[in-house]
């Protein structure tokens, strides 16, 4: 059963339905621009050939764990920002985005030179070879400059959130996301580069997102006297929340690597068409999170102002929410399911069993729109520790969900239907039982500022 409050079944005060929804909505449209990049160079390079599209699929599974482990910058930025500001500590609130920027730019130069270099052998470490580990190493390389702009970026958005700004982030992915858009066109087809040219494209429009976002943070430290030169204290103690916060996602990423592993075996079509499945998931889920992003906010603006009943409150409505936008976008999925391979491919195979794994994506948006709340409320309340220990437990019990699918050894679309239903369905159910567990109790409620 969802977990409902006693006190969030009376209706919501039109105050906290406006507040959500001033943070939620330019959220939704900030949250979607990562996923929106991918699915416009899905859209592009799917009509290369099937062999492009299958290597941008390997390529993006590695990139997305590397950006993946990393999203602490932002999810660590955003609560410790709330709580500041809660606590009426303006200052302390800009001083922890700052550091967050500068541990972004340390890490970003590192993973992006280690991935140049290690392209090679970690898209082999997928199976691939022929021209799909080709292509997949050339999209790659090229996408590494990006991955230290994106670490820019979340950093940069974390702290806005944190200060109950996310019109500012929503502005700033979309042009972007126009400008990725423009420079990959140009160069996969005006220039001829193929799977490098929207590589270095989507890197380009990366790096003028985060340009806007150093800017602004500069603009508000000098604004409020808070120097611009880092806190190692600060580091630190951003590094070590986010350590908790990196073993979460590290599940998540082990989870989607593994199914990649398993839908490998299963051949280049069914590859393209979860690559396909997997971008609109990723779409659909960062659309989902646009509450969770809200919930970030709020519960932890509550909690640092000692609020626990506005926060209890605020949790229960963003569930009956979740739950609410989960069936919408599951239903309209389900509607588009048979004609949405059209969009980004011509290949018959590969567009049957795209159909069948978006009817079980479908199926499951209820549910992923309960995780993700759950999820954003308790990274809001800084429950880092807990969240890093049940996303463990969940993928031990995701593990043998794939082995199943992989001894069943079914091909075709019925075999990629099988193995959406392990991750939407059963491995998206054993995150609800966590989530909803934690959130029935009071343990992660912890009042003021960190």
């Amino acid at each position: 059963m969802p977990y409902l409050p006693a006190s969030a079944t009376a209706a919501p005060r039109k105050g906290q339905a406006r507040d959500i929804l001033r943070l939620a909505v330019p959220a939704f449209g900030a949250l979607v621009a990562e996923p929106l990049f991918l699915l416009a160079d899905s859209a592009i390079i799917g009509h290369l050939g099937v062999a492009q599209l299958a290597g941008v699929g390997l390529a993006s599974a590695v990139l997305h764990t590397a950006v993946g482990l990393m999203v602490f910058l932002a999810y660590s930025t955003t609560p410790a920002v709330a709580r500041a500001i809660g606590d009426g500590q303006l200052g302390k609130a800009l001083a922890a985005g700052r550091d967050g920027v500068w541990l972004a730019l340390l890490l970003g130069v590192v993973l992006a030179v280690a991935g140049f270099l290690a392209a090679d052998p970690l898209v082999g470490l997928l199976g691939a070879d022929g021209e799909v580990r080709a292509f997949a190493v050339d999209y790659l390389r090229w996408s590494m400059p990006g991955l230290v702009a994106m670490l820019l970026i979340f950093a940069g958005t974390g702290l806005l959130r944190g200060l109950q700004d996310t019109r500012t982030p929503l502005v700033v992915a979309t042009a972007g996301f126009a400008l990725n858009i423009v420079l990959n066109l140009w160069l996969v087809y005006g220039l001829g580069w193929s799977v490098t040219g929207s590589a270095v494209g989507t890197s380009v429009a990366q790096w003028a997102m985060a340009g806007v976002y150093l800017l602004i943070v500069r603009r508000n430290a000098v604004r409020s006297g808070v120097g611009l030169l880092p806190s190692w204290r600060g580091i630190r103690s951003m590094a070590r929340v986010g350590s908790w916060l990196m073993l979460r996602t590290l599940s998540l990423r082990i989870a989607i690597l593994a199914t990649v592993v398993v839908v490998t075996s299963q051949g280049a079509v069914n590859l393209a068409a979860h690559q396909l499945a997997m971008t609109i998931f990723s779409f659909l889920a960062f659309a989902l999170d646009a509450l969770a992003i809200a919930a970030q906010a709020l519960i932890g603006k509550e909690l640092g102002a000692s609020n626990a009943g506005k926060a209890r409150l605020l949790t229960g409505t963003m569930v009956r929410w979740g739950l609410g936008f989960g069936a919408v976008t599951g239903l309209l999925l389900a509607v588009a399911a048979p004609w949405a391979g059209a969009l980004f491919t011509s290949d018959p195979q590969v567009r049957s069993a795209l159909a069948l794994a978006l009817w079980v994506l479908a199926a499951g948006q209820p549910l992923a729109g309960y995780v993700f709340v759950l999820d954003g409320v308790l990274i809001g309340a800084g429950d880092a520790r807990y969240l890093a220990l049940a996303g463990v437990m969940n993928l031990a019990a995701y593990v043998p969900m794939l082995a199943a699918v992989a001894l069943l050894g079914a091909g075709g679309g019925a075999g990629l239907a099988w193995l959406w239903a392990a991750f939407a369905l059963g491995y998206m159910a054993a995150r609800a039982v966590t989530l909803g567990l934690r959130a029935r109790s009071d343990r992660w409620m912890v009042l003021g500022s960190a």
